[in-house]
């Protein structure tokens, strides 16, 4: 992906827009990173395809120029004429700040660029990391090792940019245009000649498959009446984009699905991301289906275990005492147990708060998202967090 601004229009001008690019770059990158949690919290996210393209606002940059600005405190000029107590230095009433009509001062450029879903996931796999995995027994589970560059491509994300690669594809270009005119007998001498999209260049990257330590992620979802369809489709663009990170990092990983009201349901993908239900809230169902999933399927001896689950933090306060050791339980078996709650409610305390004061094992990893855009921060977290007890 790329984006140029024109610089043609005046060929004798001096070259000022290698800075000016660098800046844009800069600058295109940094939108994407910012609208990052809200792009992964969109509801359409779930299910969509690797090519889906989701669209950036850029807010432009202005060529350096002088302008009129309001003076410092204290300081003006006047004409000679005033009087003693005149104010100087004051605006009109169509300069005030307070002033909320119509205005007629020029806004700031802002336009669109589109990015796939693969390349968003390109930045993620190039900030994140998922957690070093234990090297338990039958490590059957095939892994992609460390990328190594193969080669070039014309697309792929700016991080991967050959740059050696560019100049010589542009300077290869200058040279054709240069025999083209000599040849036509024009003047050979070209005053401008910038960067085109064909130019660009990135480093084709190739992974080699090696085997790794056996890993299942089990996803429990509350889908109970309290968990409404705004905080639904939220709990599974958190999973949706968890699972298409993972997958992309790992081959042959193992995924369960668990929903639940007060009881629970072990359902298969499709289900998992597009049914809906709803009743009461125990959260200690989820978790203790996935206590025996594990006791029958996923030997802790063999399997490296990652249960994630989500939920508002509502729950009948019958079973919390229940749920909290179902927790415990769970965390002496994972090798990391991820807690998320999505738009808890404000009237009452949730337990998010009663897992962080009761439990403290140290495998038990908590986040809370408080707004949609906050998404991507509590995924941050929640995958990284491994790896920092282990350094």
């Amino acid at each position: 992906m790329a984006i140029f601004r024109d610089n043609t229009i005046n060929p004798v001008e001096h070259d000022r827009s290698i800075e000016d690019r660098r800046r844009h770059r800069q600058l295109v990158e940094k939108s994407i990173k910012e609208n990052l949690g809200d792009i992964l919290s969109e509801e359409s996210i779930v299910g969509e395809t690797k090519n889906k393209k989701f669209k950036i606002p850029i807010r432009g940059i202005k060529e350096y120029q002088f302008v009129y600005g309001s003076n410092n405190k204290g300081v003006a000029t006047g004409t000679g004429e005033e009087k003693r107590g005149d104010k100087l230095g004051s605006a009109d009433s169509s300069g005030k700040k307070g002033n909320k009509g119509a205005g007629n001062s020029e806004g700031d450029d802002i336009y669109e660029t589109e990015i796939t879903l693969e390349e968003l996931m390109d930045y993620i796999v190039e900030d994140l990391d998922l957690p070093n995995l234990d090297k338990k027994k039958y490590s059957e589970v095939i892994t992609e090792s460390a990328s190594r560059k193969r080669g070039y491509q014309r697309h792929g994300i700016n991080p991967r940019l050959a740059k050696k690669k560019t100049v010589m594809a542009k300077t290869a270009r200058k040279q054709g245009k240069k025999r083209a005119l000599k040849e036509a007998g024009l003047d050979t001498e070209l005053d401008r000649f910038p960067f085109r999209e064909d130019d660009i260049r990135y480093y084709r990257v190739k992974t080699k498959p090696k085997k790794e330590s056996n890993a299942v992620m089990i996803f429990i979802m509350d889908v109970s009446g309290s968990m409404d369809s705004t905080k639904k489709y939220l709990a599974r663009s958190f999973f949706f984009v968890l699972s298409t990170f993972i997958k992309r990092k790992y081959n042959n990983i193992a995924f369960e699905f668990i929903s639940h009201t007060t009881v629970a349901k072990q359902v298969n993908e499709y289900e998992f991301f597009h049914k809906a239900e709803s009743g009461g809230t125990y959260i200690s169902s989820g978790l203790n289906l996935a206590l025996k999933l594990i006791e029958e399927k996923y030997s802790p001896d063999v399997w490296n275990i990652y249960p994630v689950y989500a939920s508002d933090g509502d729950n009948w306060s019958e079973d919390n005492e229940r749920a909290i050791e179902s927790v415990k339980k769970i965390c002496e078996v994972s090798n990391m147990f991820g807690y998320a709650e999505l738009l808890p409610s404000t009237y009452s305390t949730t337990m998010y708060y009663r897992f962080n004061k009761e439990i403290s094992d140290k495998k038990f990893v908590s986040v809370i998202v408080k707004e949609k855009k906050n998404l991507w921060d509590a995924l941050k977290l929640m995958l990284s967090k491994e790896l920092k007890e282990d350094e």
